[in-house]
């Protein structure tokens, strides 16, 4: 959990600068948050039929125990 936490945080900039860039662009703020909501959905659906068609077990956000480093 604290590592997804990690994650987050690393990410959290460059994520509120495209937000702030697509919503200088002329776009609503809430088309923006339901866009990129709905790309993070795909990318998260994505990942679970890579793990289901190649083999590697379930996806490391489902994993128990804090992922990589336990």
């Amino acid at each position: 959990m604290n590592q997804n936490l990690t994650c987050r945080q690393a990410l959290a900039g460059a994520f509120q600068a495209l937000s702030d860039e697509a919503v200088e662009a002329g776009w609503p703020e809430g088309d923006v948050a339901l866009a990129l909501a709905e790309l993070a959905e795909e990318r998260v659906i994505e990942m679970a039929a890579k793990v289901i068609m190649e083999g590697f077990g379930p996806p490391p956000f489902v994993v128990a125990g804090g992922g990589r480093n336990s």
